[in-house]
């Protein structure tokens, strides 16, 4: 009975660590290339190891109103992950590096993110500098790899702004 019990244990041990070990390799994304704090992956993401945030190493690739980048972030998948959102003003902020300048004129601090336009939204809503319109809700910012400012825009905006998906690392 207690010999029967033994292998029991160490067919279920033996089951658990082939399921670990094979999950572990299944999604594990192989490095593709390094520039100073940022590490691309062959799952279509780039790590910053300076602030810990997962990119995506493209943005959408076409003009986009905040709502529908918001949900475009929402239910982005590279990587195998599903906790991708929209980066602050802040997060996008750290990718500017004004002493560099890829071949669109943007200013980003790794060539292993591609940007298609040079104004991706933040998830940072604002209130209009014109009175008629101050209705905190309808407007975001917008980042500038150009100017390295944030733009305070209508959400309903679709002209070269596009979505950088992010993601915090754990």
């Amino acid at each position: 009975m207690i010999m029967k019990r033994t292998k029991g244990i160490v067919l279920v041990a033996w089951v658990l660590l082939g399921v670990f070990v094979c999950a572990g390799t299944a999604s594990a994304a192989n490095e593709t290339g390094r520039e100073g704090r940022f590490i691309a992956y062959d799952d279509g993401t780039v790590l910053d190891t300076a602030t810990n945030l997962m990119w995506a190493d493209k943005d959408n690739g076409v003009d986009i109103q905040w709502a529908a980048a918001k949900t475009y972030c929402e239910s982005f998948t590279a990587g195998g992950y599903n906790d991708w959102r929209m980066p602050t003003k802040n997060e996008l902020a750290g990718l500017y590096d004004g002493s560099r300048r890829d071949a669109r004129g943007y200013h980003l601090a790794t060539s292993l993110i591609t940007l298609s336009g040079c104004c991706p939204w933040t998830s940072d809503t604002c209130i209009s500098m014109l009175p008629q319109y101050e209705m905190a809700g309808y407007y975001a910012f917008h980042w500038s790899f150009i100017s390295g400012q944030s733009i305070c825009s209508q959400q309903g905006l679709d002209r070269d702004v596009r979505v950088l998906p992010v993601r915090s690392r754990r």
